[in-house]
């Protein structure tokens, strides 16, 4: 019998995996900086935007911290602060040209990505994987995962 301490173990190294390769490939296709967590935040900002409050809320970190990670992504041209249409105060955080352009990529990677654990694991082999995760873990995904693992900012 496998020791239950591998399942952790195998889960979070085909992640890695993933995450890494991703990465690999963003740089090759451009973006040389974009860090794991930065996909969590852009993800997190969506196409509506969000203010640091609701990005920290998002994220599961402090309004700082968020705020932090903002001020990267906007040096680095991936995001942009804008005047809120509903409260003058606030600033909302938006996805710029190339924020958007990496959300394309990287969803494009991940297909490609799929489609290698098909052609090693076969459509049954990944779509059974998929199925599994989805009945035994709660529904939806969630952009708290890198503060959860305490890497945040």
């Amino acid at each position: 019998m496998t020791p239950g301490y591998e399942l952790p173990l195998l889960l979070f190294s085909g992640f890695r995996t993933l995450i890494d390769r991703l990465h690999e490939e963003l740089a090759r296709q451009g973006h040389p900086e974009v860090r794991p967590a930065y996909g969590f935040a852009l993800q997190a900002i969506g196409a509506d935007g969000a203010t640091a409050s609701e990005l920290g809320r998002r994220l599961g970190v402090s309004k700082q911290a968020a705020g932090k990670t903002v001020d990267r992504l906007s040096r680095l041209g991936y995001v942009e602060r804008a005047a809120s249409v509903a409260d003058a105060r606030a600033k909302v955080v938006r996805l710029t040209p190339l924020g958007l352009d990496l959300l394309t990529r990287s969803a494009e990677i991940f297909d490609e990505l799929r489609a290698e654990w098909v052609r090693e694991l076969g459509e049954e082999g990944v779509a059974g994987i998929e199925a599994g995760l989805r009945t035994v873990t709660p529904s939806g995904t969630r952009a708290d995962a890198v503060a959860w693992f305490g890497a945040w900012a």
